[in-house]
């Protein structure tokens, strides 16, 4: 299943998404550069000058740690979520405010991660935590939300809406797959009831679900 689009308009370019998509892609290219490939992502060197650990927490690698993933895939599929929900979170709530939603909710998913494995030496990195706040933020504002997508079944594809709920669980079994353990999932947990619980202090706007089939014309 390949999102593309959701039904709910916006109102303003959304700036600070955008900027938050070229910084991890941007992040990721400096760290590979330095060692590593494109596919497998940066090597263990360059994964610990900018992951966080628990035993040697800095604050250059609280805040790297949230730009830089683990891999091309990793790295992909977190900016389709990203870019998906990010714009309408954004549109809620303005630049500046989701600016500081979106690093707040990045904090609080790792300090989770770090605080259920003080001991771990393994960096944390991985922008899944932030994205995982904006996903929350917009299921509390939209829970009624479809997504447009792309559902590939052997050599048969169509476009179907799914519920943002359904994409939800989707989002979850990926990071299942690329979280880096359970605190990192549980982490990644977090993120979302933050945002679920922030959303309500910081958005503004809220828009009605219009119906699908004439949002998606």
């Amino acid at each position: 299943m390949i999102p593309i689009k959701d039904n709910i308009p916006t109102d303003r370019f959304p700036l600070i998404t955008v900027l938050l998509i070229l910084a991890n892609v941007v992040a990721y290219v400096v760290a590979v550069s330095h060692g590593g490939s494109l596919i497998s992502g940066p090597d263990a060197h360059e994964m610990s000058r900018y992951g966080l650990t628990a035993n040697a927490p800095t604050v250059k690698t609280v805040f790297t740690s949230m730009f830089v993933n683990g891999s091309i895939a990793q790295l992909a599929g977190n900016l389709l979520f990203l870019w998906l929900f990010g714009n309408n979170v954004e549109d809620s709530m303005g630049p500046a405010r989701f600016l500081g939603f979106y690093i707040a909710g990045g904090l609080v998913a790792t300090g989770l991660q770090l605080s259920l494995d003080p001991d771990s030496i393994v960096p944390t990195v991985g922008a899944a935590g932030a994205i995982a706040a904006v996903i929350g933020g917009y299921v509390m504002l939209y829970p009624r939300a479809r997504v447009l997508t792309l559902v590939l079944v052997i050599f048969l594809f169509g476009v179907v809406e799914v519920p943002v709920l359904v994409m939800l669980g989707v989002w979850l079994v990926l990071q299942g797959v690329f979280a880096n353990g359970t605190p990192a999932y549980i982490g990644q947990l977090g993120g979302i009831v933050f945002g679920v619980l922030a959303v309500r202090l910081l958005a503004t706007r809220r828009k009605a679900t219009p119906p699908t089939a004439a949002a998606f014309r």
